[in-house]
């Protein structure tokens, strides 16, 4: 049921997204629809499919296990519910921030990470660009906060539905009004905010993490209010990687196993 009503979130944003772009595309791409999205949509779904088979439902099931063993910081607290959920998003959801920061620092780490960032345009399939690895990576991380916090089953499933969801929306290849922008950014990560992060210039991409919430970049300095180069204009991927042709989806999952190139 939890998995039914996650992919129904998704793939409803996911929808909205990729009718926003079609309709009031923010970028003219590089490269068409017809050579990027299988390649993006095709990890996901090997992603999908892999996760559903070994680990996928990990954190949940770790999360209704630490509440029948009351272990974990939220469940030994008698803090009101609304309290620990509150609480628990925000943790996790720095957690994530700081992973992500570990995929840029952590060489090892890069090596998977790197996968997502070598796509040479910036749309909302790129949310879902992983190597399988790391996808498992991040969820054995989960587990071990999910443990560690006492973070509720039902309030596992909300997270992963605003981190996805997030990740749909901030990689789109859309636009706000100037005014929106600028108020949204204060609370979420917006596409303008995390498109600086798809730059091909190092000092960029090594900003702005934030996935869902945009406060950490702030609080933790590493945000990066403007591109030197304008929205429409910025380079998007990573310097060693700008053809196409050797971004196929056997490529990108030998990748990690091949040696570094500057980024």
């Amino acid at each position: 049921m939890e998995a039914l009503l996650r992919f129904g979130v998704f793939f409803g944003i996911f929808l909205l997204m990729a009718a926003w772009e079609f309709f009031k595309p923010k970028r003219r791409p590089s490269s068409g629809r017809a050579r990027r999205w299988p390649v993006n949509l095709g990890l996901a779904a090997l992603n999908v499919l892999l996760m559903r088979v070994s680990i996928g439902a990990a954190a949940w099931l770790a999360a209704t296990w630490a509440a029948e063993q009351h272990i974990g910081v939220f469940n030994l607290l008698s803090a009101p519910a609304w309290l620990s959920i509150i609480c628990s998003l925000l943790l996790l959801d720095l957690a994530i921030y700081a992973q992500h920061i570990a995929a840029h620092r952590w060489r090892w780490f890069w090596r998977l990470h790197q996968i997502h960032h070598s796509d040479i345009d910036f749309d909302t399939t790129t949310a879902v660009r992983f190597h399988p690895l790391e996808i498992m990576l991040s969820m054995l991380y989960k587990v071990v906060l999910v443990v560690l916090l006492g973070v509720s089953p039902a309030v596992v499933i909300v997270f992963e539905m605003i981190l996805n969801g997030c990740a749909l929306f901030n990689h789109g290849n859309v636009g706000l009004p100037a005014g929106l922008e600028r108020s949204l950014r204060y609370v979420l990560v917006t596409p303008d905010m995390h498109r600086i992060h798809h730059s091909a210039l190092r000092r960029e991409t090594d900003s702005n993490y934030g996935f869902s919430l945009s406060c950490w970049d702030r609080l933790f300095k590493t945000y990066c209010p403007k591109a030197k180069q304008a929205q429409t204009e910025m380079t998007i991927g990573l310097t060693g990687f700008r053809q196409i042709d050797e971004l196929s989806f056997k490529n990108l999952l030998w990748l990690p196993f091949k040696p570094l190139r500057e980024h």
